[in-house]
């Protein structure tokens, strides 16, 4: 058995704040939305959002990880989100081999950015 792709799925309180905030900032576009859900898309890459399960407790976000992109201009991305977003950690060199920055989603996402150096 394959598994052929991961597509995180993120809860948000405000579905068209967030699809805003993809769209404009990292040039995702809005591929299906209903009442509740939405999917983004860019280059092959999907990631879901939806309102919080009525089933379940929600105050805000609670994820603890970050969602780490690898990109093949990892300066431009920063050159171009650097004063629009919420920067964790300004683009630099890491000894593993990356070339990276970390900033905030409107709702509080860390997502990472890197590029292989070299």
């Amino acid at each position: 058995m394959k598994l052929d792709a991961i597509t995180p799925m993120l809860t948000v309180t405000d579905i068209p704040a967030t699809v805003k905030f993809y769209r404009e900032l990292l040039g995702f576009d809005c591929i299906s939305q209903v009442e509740g859900w939405a999917c983004l898309r860019r280059d092959g890459l999907d990631l879901m959002l939806a309102l919080p399960n009525a089933h379940l407790p929600f105050e805000r976000p609670q994820f603890t990880g970050s969602l780490y992109l690898r990109c093949d201009d990892v300066d431009g991305l920063w050159k171009a989100v650097k004063d629009k977003a919420e920067v964790v950690y300004p683009i630099e060199n890491f000894n593993y081999g990356m070339r990276e920055f970390a900033i905030r989603d409107n709702n509080g996402y860390m997502l990472q950015f890197g590029q292989e150096i070299g």
